[in-house]
């Protein structure tokens, strides 16, 4: 099965995996739609950027011209749409960003899609818009149990509200004017190339340069974590083979608080790094806790049956083992995130 799939936001982390293993697992061709804001970095295409099934165009999904023209020339049978802003502390500073890619830039993608399919002499069944969400749109889970796809929206921040929004927003098209949508939320992703922003990353690259480890509040957030390559495959396989008006959870079946989550890191590099920087002897002396996040979930936890049980889909990763890869690709790759970090982000703590 050989699809066209235009994929919004695919130099960014989650993006650049679902471009990555479109490449090197399928035989789909790809064309890569971003703006290449601060996360989004074609460094992390380097590999495939010269394949002959892949191309780029630089564009912003709220320049609806430039996104038709876009569906004009490459005649995509599948959208999967990526491209968001999605750093919560960074739209508790500047929620104005994330209304307008979060919400217009979807608003705009499905007028594109909607126009452009209507133009095609293909059966709509054989096009597919799917939006890629999060679990933050459920809200805080304060109790035992999970998220499930039914589970009522309460967002809490500027990002998890505008991501809710543009999930509405699909399913609205979908209803309004038949379009053939399906929707996918999330857990938490982790893994190579992720930009330092984010608590992953940011807790590897600062104890390598000995710097403090920052932990809100008292680090007893809980989340469930998803290694980013068992995101994308799961992500492949919706936007191919799941059901049009359905929505799947994604989760890696791994619940871990943050505080546990960072003690993880600090004891993979103490075994990992034998010359520390000056003055560490343990990475776990440079952990400190911070005055928390504003509006700060405790718990996010997934149930993600449905996927596994009408697609088959499950992560490969444990927590474990996906934190050991993770760790000792970015000990490994000091000079991508180098590169990344282009002086507009330097680790400083955001949200405040």
């Amino acid at each position: 099965m050989h699809k066209k799939i235009l994929v919004t936001g695919g130099a960014g982390f989650i993006g650049s995996a679902v471009v990555r293993y479109l490449i090197n697992d399928t035989e789909h061709s790809v064309c890569n739609l971003d703006k290449l804001t601060y996360a989004g970095n074609l460094d992390s295409l380097v590999d495939v950027a010269e394949h002959p099934r892949y191309r780029f165009a630089q564009v912003d999904i709220c320049d609806a011209e430039a996104v038709a023209n876009c569906f004009s020339s490459f005649q995509p049978d599948i959208v999967m749409h990526l491209a968001a802003e999605s750093h919560v502390d960074r739209s508790i500073d500047g929620p104005a960003e994330f209304i307008q890619t979060n919400i217009v830039g979807t608003y705009v993608l499905l007028e594109a899609f909607r126009h452009y399919v209507s133009q095609s002499d293909k059966d709509l069944s054989e096009f597919r818009f799917h939006h890629i969400s999060t679990d933050e749109v459920y809200g805080d889970l304060e109790d035992d149990g999970l998220f499930v796809e039914t589970t009522p929206y309460a967002p809490s921040s500027p990002y998890s509200a505008s991501k809710a929004s543009s999930d509405h927003l699909v399913r609205a098209w979908q209803r309004t004017f038949n379009m053939p949508c399906v929707i996918t939320n999330c857990s938490n992703n982790y893994g190579p190339y992720h930009f330092p922003e984010k608590l992953i990353p940011l807790v590897i690259l600062n104890a390598l340069d000995g710097k403090p480890l920052p932990v809100y509040g008292d680090g007893q957030q809980i989340r469930d974590w998803l290694f980013v390559e068992d995101h994308a495959r799961a992500l492949v396989l919706v936007a191919t083979q799941g059901k049009v008006a359905e929505t799947y959870n994604i989760g890696g079946f791994n619940e871990k608080a943050n505080i546990d989550v960072v003690r993880t890191i600090c004891q993979l590099l103490n075994e990992k790094i034998s010359q520390k920087p000056e003055g560490v002897s343990d990475f776990t002396d440079l952990i400190t806790f911070v005055k928390d996040r504003p509006g700060h979930d405790l718990r996010y936890a997934i149930d993600a049956t449905k996927i596994e049980r009408e697609l088959g889909w499950h992560p490969e990763e444990t927590f474990e083992s996906g934190i050991e890869k993770t760790v000792s690709w970015f000990i490994n790759n000091r000079h991508w995130c180098q590169r990344v970090l282009d002086g507009s982000y330097q680790g400083e703590r955001l949200g405040l």
